[in-house]
């Protein structure tokens, strides 16, 4: 298990995170921090000018959880991880990544009001360059609040020591709360076959979801079990995630090879037109808390600034292949013969 203390600088994670070694037997302290001081060492000045905060390095976020697992085949658990984690997409693709080897996370927010993270910041006299950094991360943590609060269990330590804090931790983490009720979605281990299924309403905007375990929206849909046929895979997982049975077979719009990009293992991903929904169809939405957290109709250029760029690009074929009434066989995204 890792015990996540999320929450701005100045809110006490890391001395709350010593006292709780004391509090979670068998527990070790795990910093993600080091991994990014090891990456800004081994990686070429040319990378690491265009990054700001080593968060934003893939090569980051997938070693925190390989590095985490690993871990936990060595000590007992639980990994106590001091770390703010204040963009949700990449809280999704660390604890999706955690979920999928089978690591529970418990979510834990260390929160105090703005004017104390303010006078805990340090002094601006002292070190104007830490201030800025300082103030720059508050306002980062002020646009998170809302998700985190959702998704944390909230601690306020604004009257609280550092041992008290951990105290409160502990109590929590005893009593379950802050998990991260992710759906475990394993690894592929070889190349797979999705399906995944077009929705749209009376303005022909497009159904896409959030998935709480993996970054960007989505189409509903996922991976074709072994001996299943694509498209009733596609309309079975429509069913599982939105509550929608769709009642004819969805014709397919664009069947697209993926080529394998490590660590992914790429396969063949095909997208199915299952019409437009019903008004008392789209009310009746119901979505799994553990797999999506939300959705919405988007139209072809809106999905443009919310999918994966691959998923986008696939979407933008499907359109077509839509309108010409003919499905589209890609490689790579590229229309083929």
């Amino acid at each position: 298990m890792i015990v996540w203390l999320n929450g701005a600088s100045g809110a006490g994670k890391s001395a709350a995170a010593r006292h709780l070694l004391d509090l979670l037997p068998g527990s070790t302290l795990f910093d993600p921090e080091l991994v990014g001081s090891e990456l800004r060492l081994m990686l070429p000045a040319a990378r690491l000018e265009r990054i700001v905060d080593y968060q934003d390095l893939p090569s980051w976020r997938r070693l925190v959880v390989d590095t985490a697992a690993a871990l936990l085949n060595e000590v007992p658990g639980p990994l106590i991880t001091p770390m703010p984690l204040l963009r949700q997409e990449y809280r999704d693709e660390i604890f999706g990544g955690l979920a999928s080897r089978r690591v529970p996370v418990r979510h834990v927010l260390l929160h105090a009001e703005e004017t104390i993270l303010r006078e805990r910041g340090g002094d601006p006299a002292g070190d104007p360059a830490a201030w800025r950094r300082s103030l720059a991360h508050l306002e980062s943590y002020e646009d998170a609040l809302g998700w985190l609060k959702q998704d944390a269990h909230v601690i306020d330590t604004a009257r609280l020591t550092p041992r008290e804090t951990a105290q409160r931790v502990a109590e929590a983490v005893r009593a379950g709360a802050g998990a991260c009720d992710i759906v475990q979605t394993p690894e592929p281990t070889a190349e797979t076959l999705a399906a995944g299924v077009l929705l749209f309403d009376d303005a022909d905007r497009v159904l896409l979801v959030d998935p709480t375990y993996k970054p960007g929206w989505e189409f509903p849909g996922g991976v074709v079990e072994p001996g299943e046929p694509p498209a009733r895979a596609g309309l079975r997982e429509v069913t599982e995630e939105l509550g929608i049975r769709l009642e004819s077979a969805p014709r397919l719009l664009v069947l697209d090879w993926e080529p394998p990009k490590p660590p992914g293992f790429g396969g063949l991903r095909m997208l199915f037109d299952g019409g437009r929904l019903a008004g008392e169809q789209i009310r009746d939405l119901l979505l799994p808390g553990p797999e999506l957290r939300g959705w919405r109709f988007a139209t072809e250029d809106e999905a443009a600034d919310m999918l994966p760029p691959v998923r986008w690009n696939r979407l933008r074929w499907a359109l077509r292949a839509r309108e010409q009434g003919r499905p589209l066989n890609l490689e790579a995204g590229v229309p083929v013969g």
